[in-house]
């Protein structure tokens, strides 16, 4: 991944790696600014390239009653909200073509869950949104 590329990305020339890291999955506005405002300090502090993640639906669930998400919309208005106050980017998992297109609006990163990188309708659609893509993979 080209961080050059990544709006607002700070700390690209600092020789660091890059951190890609947040909840798991978007569990309510308060817990997700909390989490952003430490990694944000931390990583100012390191001068690591940061990027906030966060799932605004999880639709990999081995459970038909597991969490699932507080809701599409709600979740990809805190992410928003998080790289317009701490000025970082967003990434966040999208499963279906819609996702693509809802998600894009939001955030700065579209990721592509390991056990969906080979769906080429979904790249594709991912790509086609103009977002940087990040295709999480296994050793395929």
């Amino acid at each position: 991944m080209n961080l050059e590329n990544i709006p607002q990305i700070k700390h690209t020339k600092s020789g660091n790696f890059f951190l890609l890291a947040g909840p798991c999955a978007i569990e309510g506005e308060e817990m997700a600014m909390r989490i952003a405002e430490k990694v944000v300090i931390i990583t100012d502090k390191l001068a690591i390239p940061y990027v906030f993640k966060g799932s605004f639906k999880k639709a990999n669930r081995s459970r038909i009653d597991s969490f699932t998400g507080i809701g599409d919309e709600k979740a990809l208005k805190i992410l928003a909200k998080i790289s317009k106050e701490f000025g970082i980017p967003t990434v966040t998992d999208i499963h279906t073509n819609e996702d693509a297109v809802k998600a894009a609006e939001y955030v700065d990163i579209l990721q592509i869950p390991a056990f969906l990188v080979r769906q080429t309708d979904l790249v594709m659609a991912a790509a086609e949104t103009g977002k940087t893509v990040n295709l999480k993979k296994d050793n395929l």
